[in-house]
């Protein structure tokens, strides 16, 4: 049922790795998080990185060749790009002939200039409440999380550094963007880089950390050359996301601090259902842009014990996530198989997540795989049940013409707390496309339910539609059929399994 895949970590970044063999300068090991390193301290933007090549001269060819073979497979190609921050000891060996590295030319004499690419405290070297272990960084330069000081925490992100796009932080925030600074131009190329790869959209890292002016600067130049191209920006603060729709140029929109949140919260019992009214209501005019999820990189696997405890109790959820719109859904290899992140991984530890600090095997994915078959032969039952589930509803999500392009009705406000429905645990909305019509209800408690739902007079007047007392509705998920009714004065029996959600279709004249 995918669309697109992202590929995260291609581009090269800092390791304790040592690759001078083959060219690739050692980075020093107290900058560096983990074995591994993070794939978000960018150490060359123009090179791949070493780790994921089979022959590590001719890596650039081998992601050439991915791309190639994903087109193949039908998938559109998602890559990083991190705009905010690079590795302290960045240095491209691999940018084409001519192009400026990087504070090449920067003057380090001074805080901040629009023609530097970096931030500088003249004078200071950098420092950290942890052993540096000898690294000598003089002048410091700030820190990727804006860190506007010589001085860095076990907690920052002490193993990059913050790029200068114009903005004086230090003099509260004044913008010098005319004339174009240096840093604009160097990203830029670099996007159009990746983009003559093949590449078909970018996942932004932090976009909210580089001025929106960047973005409209970037996005309208890569666009005409590329016309097509997608981008999607990671993003929390609600406060910025129209502008950066509307000047930035951007696609789609993390849903974290809206959707995400409000799911899991009431996934875990700390919210009730009804709060997800909520959460659509604060982006409704801008939700076709809002990318919707249950995990990446940055969160607390489902499965795992910081968050519902298996992924089975994530269905009620990931369904919702996935039907409530009309905007893109966006799963974490492995989540499909329940994966849990719950070793205990070098750098980062047992927090949850898998680790993009260390070399680690993940269990579900490595038993999936088999060896290279794929053949999920090593996969237990309920994994197995929970792959056919995301496949079934990732499939309905660019099948079904009233869950990618029909309109939305929230049922809440019709369906106060009763014997038969409670908005602490249930939700329910409709989606409809011409004579289709889902009735959508989600159940986050741990019983199975039977529900009544009520469908008011408006919608059916709305949508010109007939009511129905009897009437044998197919549930998408399951492919068992229910009979019920649909009609303003007679209530929708529907029975939905626990932690579990039913998809019911029909078709309405």
């Amino acid at each position: 049922g995918a669309t697109h895949i992202w590929y995260t970590g291609i581009i090269e970044h800092a390791t304790q790795t040592d690759y001078s063999a083959y060219g690739i300068r050692p980075d020093h090991r107290a900058v560096v998080k983990g074995k591994a390193g993070s794939a978000y301290a960018i150490k060359d933007y123009y090179d791949v990185d070493p780790d994921i090549a089979t022959s590590i001269p001719a890596r650039m060819r081998e992601f050439e060749d991915l791309v190639r073979r994903s087109h193949e497979a039908g998938l559109k190609v998602v890559i990083d790009f991190v705009p905010n921050h690079v590795a302290r000891q960045y240095h491209s060996d691999a940018c084409p002939e001519g192009v400026e590295d990087l504070g090449a030319a920067d003057d380090t004499t001074q805080h901040f200039s629009p023609g530097n690419n970096f931030y500088y405290f003249p004078g200071e070297a950098f420092r950290a409440d942890f052993d540096l272990q000898g690294y000598d960084e003089q002048p410091a330069r700030a820190t990727g999380n804006d860190v506007f000081s010589s001085f860095a925490h076990h907690d920052d992100w002490y193993e990059t550094v913050k790029l200068n796009y114009g903005v004086d932080y230090l003099s509260g925030r004044t913008e010098h963007f005319d004339p174009v600074p240096s840093t604009w131009e160097k990203m830029t190329d670099i996007l159009l880089f990746w983009a003559s790869k093949g590449v078909d959209g970018f996942r932004c890292d932090m976009a909210e950390m580089v001025p929106a002016e960047f973005w409209h600067y970037a996005t309208s130049r890569v666009r005409q050359q590329f016309p097509k191209m997608l981008f999607i920006a990671e993003i929390y603060g609600p406060d910025s996301y129209r502008r950066y729709i509307d000047e930035g140029g951007f696609d789609y929109l993390y849903d974290k601090v809206g959707l995400y949140d409000t799911l899991r919260a009431v996934t875990c019992g700390r919210a009730n259902a009804d709060a997800i009214t909520a959460a659509w209501r604060g982006v409704e005019d801008i939700r076709d842009h809002m990318l919707s999820f249950l995990g990446n990189h940055d969160e607390q696997r489902i499965a795992s014990d910081f968050f519902a405890g298996s992924g089975e109790r994530g269905r009620a959820a990931m369904t919702v996530a996935a039907t409530i719109s009309r905007g893109p859904v966006m799963i974490y290899f492995g989540q499909e198989l329940g994966e849990r992140g719950m070793d205990d991984e070098g750098f980062s530890g047992r927090d949850g997540r898998t680790t993009i600090f260390d070399y680690w095997t993940v269990s579900s994915i490595y038993r999936w795989r088999n060896g290279g078959t794929f053949d999920g032969r090593h996969l237990t039952p309920q994994e197995v049940d929970l792959q056919k589930f995301y496949t079934t509803l990732l499939n309905l999500c660019s099948k079904e013409p009233a869950i990618y392009e029909g309109d939305f009705y929230d049922l809440m406000y019709a369906n106060p707390k009763s014997d038969h429905f409670n908005p602490h645990s249930h939700y329910a909305y409709l989606r409809r496309s011409g004579t289709e019509v889902l009735l959508c209800v989600a159940n986050f408690d741990d019983a199975q339910a039977e529900l009544d739902i009520h469908i008011p007079e408006h919608v059916f007047q709305l949508y010109h539609m007939r009511g129905r007392q009897k009437i044998r509705a197919v549930d998408l998920l399951s492919g068992e059929a229910q009979a019920t009714s649909f009609a303003p004065n007679k209530a929708s029996h529907v029975v939905v399994p626990a932690n579990g959600s039913v998809l019911l279709k029909m078709k309405i004249r």
